[in-house]
């Protein structure tokens, strides 16, 4: 088992990692961090471009320039035109995509190795030398404004918006990631390089791979694309400093939302503040989730969707950030069921909160999660994914045999003393459907 920390003043750190893979860090003069793991006989790698910068960090006049950038990165630099960065990895058969969270940001590909050097060209030219084409700046505008009007289109989007917004109140981390139409309808070009500029420095870059990838090749390879981008290497800078992971007490916003709409099911979500990512508690949280709401054996889906036929989708979920959280139950179902529905993921919660959970449900917890987790880390994705979080976010790496054995280690007591204190939290019920206050009277 291998638990490593990343401390930011080490330049260079290598270990063995469960399977026999090979984990090495790199922190480079400039700031720039570098974290591999090499798989033996993996034929294909992926690969990241992430910076500690999200939705949440976005001050007075900036509001939706993260979602913006994501979106602009990819519609043309001083040497490719958008078609060119397309056509790039549609010639080797790679996907590339990009990810914008309220904490980071991330740029990604999967390729065959043999093309990792081709990724870090593009996905490097394309972070560090995007235009910002004041004309694909518009032509963009339009683009989100779209995506937004579809993610507006579905019910169970707005319910998990509005439920978000309720919990962690009217602060940064409660607004929502996209932006509202509003806030990218009023955001300038201007303000969009702005917040590029000073957010997409090398002291905020972190580069992940994983997969078939040679450590030292790949230094060489990020130092050659962003020196031809224009970045300055030799310029000594320190990683930026990661988050504080102190647990901040969030005011929610309100205990009760109704949004509504003429839609055939009402979507319902019930719950509070949870636990922040780098909760100790956070496994014990995995088996809380599958035991009340994490697949088909779970007791929300077995009491609401099987005994009842009330609901078709019924679950439960834990968002951790470095500093806040949301914990939920959904359910969406007929309006005339709403208030039924509600009072009985609040119970199931409760039973659990007072009675605990049987033994059998444990293990079999246990072996949902360390199966999936080990099917999961399968990926060279989810490895690579697994490298830039415990980079941004922590600086701590944990290979797939520490957190099996975290997992197992769990007992029934901690999934009952869990239980217990989120259902004490001051709860919060948002429900987006054809709905009357009325409907959920006794809530």
């Amino acid at each position: 088992m291998t638990e490593v920390l990343f401390p930011l003043d080490q330049n260079e750190l290598s270990f063995t990692a469960s399977g026999g893979s090979m984990v090495r860090r790199t922190v480079l003069p400039s700031g720039v961090r570098v974290l591999t793991e090499s798989v033996p006989g993996a034929a294909s790698a992926s690969i990241s471009f992430s910076v500690a910068v999200g939705s949440r960090d976005e001050q007075n006049g900036h509001f939706g320039s993260t979602h913006f950038l994501e979106h602009l990165l990819f519609k043309g630099t001083k040497s490719r035109s958008a078609l060119d960065i397309a056509v790039a990895f549609d010639s080797v058969g790679g996907s590339s995509n990009a990810a914008t969270g309220k904490e980071y940001t991330s740029y990604y590909a999967r390729v065959q190795d043999k093309a990792l050097p081709l990724a870090v060209e593009v996905i490097g030219d394309m972070l560090t030398s995007s235009l910002i084409d004041p004309v694909e700046f518009e032509n963009e505008r339009t683009v989100i404004l779209e995506e937004l009007a579809m993610n507006d289109d579905d019910p169970e989007d707005v319910a998990h918006e509005a439920f978000s917004e309720a919990v962690l109140g009217d602060t940064p981390l409660g607004r929502p990631i996209g932006g509202t139409p509003q806030t990218i309808t009023d955001v300038t070009r201007e303000a969009v390089w702005e917040h590029y500029q000073a957010n997409y420095r090398p002291q905020d870059l972190v580069i992940a791979a994983a997969g078939g990838v040679d450590h030292n090749a790949l230094i060489q390879q990020v130092e050659k694309a962003l020196t031809a981008a224009g970045w300055d290497l030799s310029a000594k800078a320190h990683p930026v400093e990661r988050r504080s992971n102190v647990e901040t007490d969030y005011q929610r916003a309100t205990d009760f939302k109704l949004i509504n709409r003429p839609t055939s099911q009402a979507n319902i979500l019930l719950g509070s503040q949870g636990i922040v990512a780098e909760d100790p508690r956070r496994f014990t949280m995995g088996i809380l989730n599958t035991i009340l709401g994490g697949g088909m054996s779970s007791r929300l889906f077995q009491e609401i969707r099987e005994k009842r036929g009330l609901a078709y989708s019924v679950y439960s979920f834990n968002q951790g950030y470095s500093d806040g959280s949301v914990f939920g139950l959904y359910a969406g179902c007929s309006p005339k069921k709403a208030g039924e529905v509600t009072k009985l993921m609040l119970a199931e919660l409760e039973k659990i909160a007072e009675h605990g959970v049987t033994e059998a449900e444990l293990e079999l917890a246990k072996g949902n999660i360390t199966g999936g987790l080990a099917l999961k880390f399968e990926s060279s994705q989810a490895r690579m994914s697994r490298l830039f979080a415990a980079e941004l976010m922590n600086g701590q790496f944990m290979d797939l045999d520490t957190s099996l054995a975290a997992f197992n280690a769990v007992s029934l007591r901690e999934v009952r003393d869990l239980a217990q204190a989120i259902a004490k939290k001051p709860r919060t019920l948002v429900a987006v459907g054809d709905l009357k206050e009325s409907d959920f009277k006794g809530l």
